[in-house]
């Protein structure tokens, strides 16, 4: 069986589509997955990391206002959509996934276009306008929140609701592994923070009065990451209060974390941007979450994302503009002293979650080909 498999220009587009090929690879033994993304873009350098071969292709992303960098990107879209064909009459695929980023929209226009069967995986509450385009011609449509069927108006038959495809090491990891490579107490509640891998500037500023309030404390301890180029400022801010993060005993800042699986494992509680993997990785793992949504997310789709999630008990939501130090530090002081409330948040957290979602994914893409499981 042979399958491509486009997304790309940001990991929340590149890692479900490699936690995809893995599920099928578990499906299937003969399976040939080839990736196709940008040139110049993050899965160019991931997914060859990962064990995968890949193709690349010319393609830009469209502005909202018309200018000359719209007639580049047409051009490069129309130069994408030429070596999309090429690829896929010289690979001659079974079918074609598609998760996301302007990348997708000239690899799954072709497939459609020569009579390949092609499905995408739209991660968001709110669709991109590519998939929302690309779900007139694909013959699925795979969703990580049932309140994304709405959204594809005449499409919504195509529709399934998958939830978002997680990591297997996220759901592997134990408790236990994630305590001792991070040196934290089991007594404690942690806390983990993270404004993604380039960081939250307005997250981190508002931990530093989380830092002040908390340092020293035997009931809890907290693990923030604060992005590359936001550490040395998070670092310098809580020095000029005063506070020697070494000498705290419970509170580690770190630039980057190259395993946040095991992070997730240790976690207790968790400050989170609303991307949708992320949200999928806390809720395989039932973790209740305090959400700041970055505002200028496309669509505005990181507040749908995190309203759902607030809506189902399993967060709290604060917008950007509304975080100050002092309210991110009264919530977790609310989470921290209320047991029965953290508890149940988790709880809720965990229903969300659907770890199974990569293999369901997967069988959608296989039952797609007139190739079974069972022949395989």
């Amino acid at each position: 069986m042979r399958i491509i498999i486009s997304g790309g220009g940001t990991g929340g587009h590149i890692y479900p589509a490699v936690t995809i090929a893995k599920a099928i690879q578990g499906l299937v033994d003969s399976s040939e997955i080839l990736f196709v993304g940008t040139k110049k873009g993050m899965e160019a350098d991931i997914v060859p990391k990962e064990g995968f071969d890949f193709a690349g292709i010319e393609s830009r992303g469209f502005e909202r206002r018309l200018s000359m960098d719209t007639v580049y990107t047409v051009l490069s879209t129309l130069k994408g959509i030429g070596q999309s064909f090429k690829i896929i009459r010289r690979f001659k695929p079974d079918v074609v996934i598609g998760t996301g980023g302007y990348v997708c929209g000239p690899v799954l226009l072709a497939a459609c276009l020569l009579g390949i069967p092609a499905m995408i995986q739209e991660q968001n509450v709110v669709p991109g306008v590519t998939n929302k385009i690309l779900s007139r011609l694909v013959k699925k449509v795979a969703v990580g929140y049932s309140d994304a069927a709405k959204f594809f108006g005449k499409q919504v038959d195509k529709v399934v609701v998958t939830g978002n495809p997680v990591r297997s090491d996220v759901l592997s990891a134990t408790r236990e592994e994630g305590l001792k490579a991070f040196k934290l107490n089991e007594d404690k509640l942690t806390l983990l923070v993270s404004g993604g891998s380039r960081g939250a500037r307005t997250i981190n500023q508002a931990m530093v009065e989380v830092c002040r309030r908390f340092a020293g404390r035997s009931d809890i301890q907290v693990l923030h990451v604060t992005g590359q180029s936001e550490y040395n400022n998070m670092v310098s801010s809580v020095k000029q209060l005063g506070i020697d993060v070494a000498k705290t005993g419970n509170i580690s800042i770190v630039p980057y974390l190259y395993n946040m699986p095991l992070a997730l494992a240790a976690a207790d509680i968790a400050i989170f941007r609303a991307g949708a993997i992320g949200l999928a990785e806390l809720t395989a793992r039932g973790i209740p979450s305090v959400l700041v949504p970055y505002p200028y997310a496309a669509e505005n789709h990181q507040e749908f994302n995190a309203m759902v999630l607030e809506k189902c008990g399993a967060a709290i939501v604060i917008k950007d503009a509304e975080l100050t130090g002092d309210i991110l530090a009264e919530v977790i002081e609310q989470l921290v002293n209320n047991k029965a409330e953290l508890s149940a948040m988790a709880q809720s957290s965990k229903k969300m979650g659907q770890p199974d979602a990569a293999v369901a994914i997967a069988r959608m893409a296989i039952e797609l080909t007139d190739i079974s499981i069972e022949r395989m």
